[in-house]
């Protein structure tokens, strides 16, 4: 059984930084992107950055220059590095793996807080 499993999340003061982290466990194969959506209360899922298996990446227009997403195929593990954080990033933040024959895969989510 595949599991996604995210760390990282918590509370940070605007301007601050935080690094999410995504592993997954479990035999997945085909995977075709990995990538890190956000739900703030009262909104729609959206996406906030993505990674092809061709390394290709793909970012919100919201976070660019802020955010950087990168991955450790060996460690099946996907991290999102976010910089210069401000109260609009407040959200939960969902990973999720997306294969060609496997479906996709999403994490239980990380609470993610920008505040003073």
């Amino acid at each position: 059984q595949v599991q996604l499993v995210e760390s990282g999340g918590g509370l940070v003061q605007p301007g601050g930084s935080l690094r999410l982290s995504c592993t997954a466990s479990g035999t997945i194969f085909s995977i075709n992107t990995k990538g890190w959506y956000r739900q703030a209360p009262g909104k729609q899922r959206e996406l906030v950055a993505a990674i092809t298996s061709g390394a290709g990446t793909n970012y919100a227009d919201s976070v660019k220059g802020r955010f950087t997403i990168s991955r450790d195929n060996a460690k099946n593990t996907v991290y999102l590095q976010m910089n210069s954080l401000k109260p609009e990033d407040t959200a939960v933040y969902y990973c999720k793996f997306g294969t060609a024959l496997m479906g996709d895969f999403w994490g239980q989510g990380t609470q993610v807080t920008v505040s003073s």
